[in-house]
């Protein structure tokens, strides 16, 4: 066990002096500031701090001489009368290489900002040619290729928005989505491979255009065939020849989509104009459709990158995600700072655990970012990264990650900080994280975020400091929602956030303030574990559990109800080769009891074969939860919208 708060690694003047962060306190005169000063000064006066953003990146558009921010929470509006495009903004360099593109067969493509932007063009002029305007939707059945990339910024320049979701969505999980959003163009693959298989597509986007009556065309990228031809998909066979007749809109190639050239040319819409439809999982429900603004995106994303992650002009970065997460909207955030966005489709595993390694080795990544999980499995797979000498920070996020696996990244990547942030879908960044000017301590993430107010209320509503209370956020920021598609008198919206704490953002998660403005997170707070009356959670225990190495993955539920104590159930997926006997879950019971508590060690342990994820890899704490207390499977969670479906049978009671 490491202890939590372990100094790992600390920042050289040198390091503090080039921080982008740094020369941005410097343009405003202060310099000699603490962190905990400028963030304080972030919140109480977001109209100046957020004006500041826009002035220090020179963002492209008209600022307006409206009011910066007017109304509060859950309907702030921000920036009245400015004008942008996040497509303006993200393809203004010119020089240099755009982008880089890696697959897990080993595929390579590296284009320019020229190239990019030409492509974007092309693209651009087909959408225009198919109907598409400023406020229609366009969506992509896509996974991490450029393709995806230059379909959205085409969508961005016609001030048209832009939905995705990754191949290896179910079709009706994607039905659900898309139908919700009612888009004019689909553009999908006819397949992709991933840890060394193909899987054929075309039949299941057959199935999705039929269920999307609002469809003028659907433009197929023969990504599958390109790959097994051994070619870049842009150059394939164009002729979408395994299409089926669809019963509306034509059937175009990708090829003819991008045909004929046309002008680079961008449509400056309001601030809070839709750019794109973002959605929560789906697991319990059908999917939030979360529409983000254009200027939200740009400037959370140009602060969050900049000053938290340390990105710029001579970057390259990578995040290991698909089109079905905000990561990928996050990572292409990259061009709005000039780095460049590291793009793979694959398995983080194959042809090994070290994959990804592998690719922060062989295209010089500054800055590796991927889920929490990732790390762990790498520590417990006993991988040797190699020597990365252009790394500069490794990021993590997606679950609360153990102090252990800060000291294993301290300990195999010595010199690098990690930062371990936190924040979802619903704002498209983290609430909480990192900075170069930051200390790194063991399973402490090391401050709030510029701009994010973010408190820890206990169950009366006060802040709190120094013990575990609900994550919240009591003043509004840019990139919370501008709405939820088809909401329109915001019920949805204020349901999803604003039902406990009037006015005050609720996010879900446990979290911890430390006085000195650094935090942990302890799981989210639907599930927590109540033994008598000691509130716990999850990740607290899933750091003793998975420890061992006969465990390579766990859930824990308390059926715990209102009044009622419950019991205490952990489920493990065991190691290759490893057996549930007596001795280990004899081990597992003491390291609980001592490690934790009395009142949190296990009723019963039980072998499972596997442990129940959403597609972006999250543990499904709580549909569990509600087929133990009697819920059938059918309807305690989507199978289209989990990684592994077929595992929920093993937990019916």
């Amino acid at each position: 066990m490491v202890a939590e708060g372990a100094l790992l690694w600390e920042p050289t003047e040198e390091i503090v002096a080039r921080a982008k962060l740094t020369r941005y306190l410097e343009s405003l005169g202060r310099a000699g500031s603490s962190y905990e000063e400028v963030w304080r000064w972030s919140v109480d006066s977001p109209a100046e701090f957020w004006t500041s953003i826009w002035h220090h990146f020179d963002v492209i558009g008209e600022l307006g001489d409206g009011p910066v921010i007017t109304g509060t929470m859950p309907t702030a509006d921000w920036f009245t009368g400015t004008t942008l495009n996040y497509a303006e903004n993200a393809l203004r360099r010119t020089e240099g290489t755009a982008l880089v593109f890696v697959s897990e067969d080993g595929a390579r493509q590296e284009m320019s900002h020229v190239e990019l932007r030409e492509e974007v063009a092309r693209v651009r002029a087909g959408l225009v040619r198919l109907g598409v305007q400023r406020g229609d939707r366009v969506a992509g059945y896509l996974p991490n290729i450029p393709q995806a990339l230059i379909a959205f910024l085409a969508t961005a320049s016609l001030g048209a928005i832009w939905s995705a979701g990754s191949p290896d969505f179910g079709v009706p999980s994607i039905v659900d989505r898309f139908r919700q959003i009612e888009p004019k163009v689909l553009i999908a693959v006819d397949g992709y491979h991933y840890n060394g298989k193909s899987y054929d597509r075309s039949a299941a986007v057959n199935e999705i255009a039929a269920e999307l009556p609002t469809l003028r065309a659907t433009v197929w990228i023969p990504y599958l065939a390109a790959v097994e031809e051994g070619s870049a998909p842009q150059q394939a066979e164009p002729t979408p020849s395994n299409a089926a007749d669809l019963p509306h809109g034509d059937v175009i190639g990708w090829e003819g989509l991008r045909a004929e050239e046309g002008p680079l040319e961008f449509e400056r819409v309001p601030f809070g104009h839709p750019l794109w439809i973002l959605y929560s999982s789906g697991t319990t429900g059908l999917p939030k459709p979360i529409v983000h603004g254009h200027g939200g995106v740009v400037l959370e994303h140009l602060k969050s990158l900049s000053f938290h992650q340390d990105l710029g002009e001579e970057d390259v970065f990578f995040w290991y995600t698909t089109t079905g997460w905000m990561m990928w909207n996050y990572l292409i955030g990259a061009l709005l700072v000039g780095a460049v966005p590291v793009l793979y489709d694959g398995s983080a595993t194959y042809p090994s655990a070290a994959a990804l390694w592998r690719i922060a080795d062989t295209e010089g990544v500054t800055y590796f970012g991927v889920g929490a999980p990732y790390i762990m499995a790498s520590l417990k797979a006993g991988i040797r990264p190699p020597e990365l000498a252009r790394l500069r920070g490794v990021g993590s996020t997606g679950s609360p990650l153990p102090p252990e696996g800060f000291a294993w990244v301290s300990t195999e990547l010595p010199g690098v900080p990690l930062g371990s942030f936190s924040g979802g879908t619903d704002v498209c960044t983290g609430f909480v994280g990192a900075t170069p000017l930051h200390p790194i301590r063991a399973g402490i993430i090391p401050c709030r975020s510029l701009g994010a107010k973010v408190e820890s209320f206990d169950p009366a509503g006060q802040p709190v400091v120094g013990e575990v209370g609900e994550l919240v956020v009591t003043q509004p920021m840019p990139s919370m929602p501008v709405m939820f598609w088809n909401d329109p008198d915001g019920e949805r919206y204020r349901d999803s956030y604003f039902d406990v704490y009037p006015g005050v953002w609720r996010h879900g998660d446990w979290l911890k303030l430390n006085p000195d403005g650094s935090c942990v997170i302890y799981g989210r707070s639907d599930s927590t574990l109540n033994r008598g009356g000691v509130r716990m959670g999850t990740s607290e225990f899933y750091r003793v559990v998975e420890r061992f190495e006969e465990i390579a993955d766990s859930l824990v539920i308390d059926t715990g109800q209102l009044g009622q104590e419950g019991r205490l159930l952990l489920y493990v997926t065991l190691a290759e080769g490893a057996a549930l006997t007596d001795p280990l879950t004899d081990a597992l019971r003491a390291a609980l009891r001592e490690e934790l508590s009395p009142r949190h060690v296990p009723n019963e342990i039980v072998a499972v074969p596997g442990i129940p994820r959403t597609l972006s890899g999250k543990k499904l704490e709580v549909p569990v939860r509600k087929i133990l207390l009697g819920t059938p499977v059918e309807q305690a969670a989507n199978p289209d919208a989990m990684a592994n479906p077929e595992v929920l049978e093993h937990f019916k009671p």
